[in-house]
């Protein structure tokens, strides 16, 4: 009987193909995946850890390698639909040049997120929880590099610094465009008053006006 020592006997998440405790992500979407499914289905505070190791079709011992808390899930799912969003807009804006253009991409693919994703589910989700857990619901509007924000202030002052744009506050700007731009969309589906995809016609309405009335404030000639 051979007394080689191989690898697997000392240490298997060494082996090709395998992840040390806690550090797969195609498991650690599985559980993310499950828990939003709950978390909509249920809210947070009914939502339980053995609801989403259910859900998820995974052991409780497997999710709370993962995941410390039902805290700690939510945290990371905040953090999973901010991320996920900031990149799908940064990815539109790279594809633009032109000033106008790339606020009607950002504009037209902001609206559609509003209402036509889980973005204002999770957004209740998190409000519901924020008197008692203020820091974490707080995590959706933080001024991190992955905040849609932060994206819209990359890009405007990159127009600034071109010269096609004349903003003293970029960081102001942003938020007044985001506003301008969506802001009745975003009320109006939070509270119930829109249900499903706005009208195209009051989209491009609405839009347009924010383009013109954002540009009056910040644009140059060149622009």
């Amino acid at each position: 009987m051979s007394t080689e020592t191989k690898i697997e006997d000392i240490c298997p998440a060494l082996l090709p193909g395998r992840f040390a405790a806690g550090e797969d992500p195609a498991k650690r979407d599985q559980i993310l995946e499950g828990a939003w499914r709950v978390f909509k289905r249920k809210g947070f505070d009914a939502a339980s850890m053995n609801d989403i190791t259910k859900e998820a079709a995974v052991s409780k011992g497997t999710i709370y390698v993962y995941f410390q808390s039902k805290d700690d899930l939510f945290a990371a799912l905040i953090d999973r639909h901010r991320a996920a969003f900031a990149l799908s807009m940064r990815d539109i804006l790279a594809g633009t040049e032109e000033v106008r253009d790339g606020l009607w991409q950002f504009g037209d693919a902001f609206i559609h997120k509003v209402t036509c994703t889980d973005m204002i589910p999770a957004m209740r989700s998190a409000l519901g929880v924020l008197d008692r857990m203020p820091k974490l619901s707080k995590r959706f509007f933080v001024a991190a590099p992955n905040n849609v924000r932060v994206v819209l202030r990359d890009f405007l002052q990159h127009h600034v610094d071109q010269g096609t744009l004349v903003i003293p506050d970029v960081d102001l700007a942003a938020r007044q465009f985001i506003e301008l731009a969506t802001g009745t969309f975003f009320k109006m589906r939070l509270f119930g008053e829109l249900q499903g995809e706005a009208p195209p016609d009051e989209v491009k309405h609405v839009l347009s006006s924010a383009i013109h009335v954002f540009m009056a404030a910040y644009g140059t000639k060149v622009a």
